[in-house]
């Protein structure tokens, strides 16, 4: 059963200098129960724009967004988001910050407790729980914000450029963590990002928008190897691929599978 459909969404709005901009246009997807899908595409076509409209956080011009066949209206305890930047309170413990979800739901904390320890121990967060975020990496409180949306039980994980900030290390570690744990949480995943071999590592699909006004130029099916390496030379060229489409631009429309 399709978890999320996105059906024939546009999004319009009014610029600083007061006139109308046309951010995406005309946008039909489907995302799958358990599927990792990447949005890729130019700066400025509406990647960002589209998934906070998935999230509810933004209203659409036009169009329907359906969770289970259930049109959204607004934000869903069944849409987690984790962002660019951690956000976490100064002020809380790494744990208590992973709680912060729940402590708003009024869930027991006896209950909250069984539910961090498991999450802090998914991100490998142990020994780091009673810490405040100032006294860990970028890396380390990215972590702690994946697992804060994790620890809610989302049917779907949007991610919007979550390993930006970090170093390039940091990002490949966080990148086989991720892989690791949709392996064994199985959440449908909508990932954003400007980095194309980040995408084709991490997704079973990428999508292709188009310069602004956004629209779907093209699709990439990846036949998923959890133990696929990076320098895979099938990623390589995949990635190549994408890069030389993203040049073409809008007028290069040619709907061809890479089945890896």
């Amino acid at each position: 059963m399709p978890t999320i459909r996105i059906q024939n969404v546009s999004k319009s709005y009014i610029n600083s200098e007061g006139e109308p901009t046309n951010a995406l246009s005309d946008i039909n997807l489907t995302i799958n129960e358990g599927e990792f899908v990447s949005i890729v595409g130019p700066s400025g076509c509406g990647k960002s724009t589209l998934l906070e409209i998935v999230a509810g956080l933004m209203p659409r011009t036009s169009g329907d967004v359906y969770l289970d066949d259930k049109l959204v209206e607004g934000t869903s305890k069944d849409i987690g988001v984790v962002f660019q930047d951690a956000s976490l309170y100064p002020w809380r413990t790494i744990k208590r910050n992973i709680g912060l979800g729940m402590d708003i739901a009024k869930i027991p904390r006896k209950e909250q407790e069984e539910k961090i320890a498991r999450y802090i121990d998914l991100m490998n967060l142990n020994g780091f729980e009673n810490k405040f975020p100032a006294q860990l990496s970028g890396g380390m409180r990215q972590r702690a914000g994946i697992a804060r949306t994790l620890v809610m039980n989302p049917k779907v994980v949007l991610m919007d450029e979550p390993f930006s900030a970090v170093d390039h290390l940091t990002r490949c570690s966080l990148q086989d963590e991720l892989l690791r744990i949709h392996k064994e949480e199985k959440k449908t995943l909508l990932f954003v990002t400007h980095d194309i071999n980040e995408a084709v590592y991490l997704s079973d699909r990428v999508i292709l928008l188009t310069p602004r006004p956004g629209t779907i130029q093209k699709e990439y099916k990846i036949k998923r190897d959890y133990e696929m390496k990076r320098d895979d030379v099938t990623l390589i060229e995949l990635a190549g691929k994408i890069m030389a489409d993203i040049t073409r631009g809008r007028d290069y429309n040619e709907n061809v599978e890479y089945m890896i």
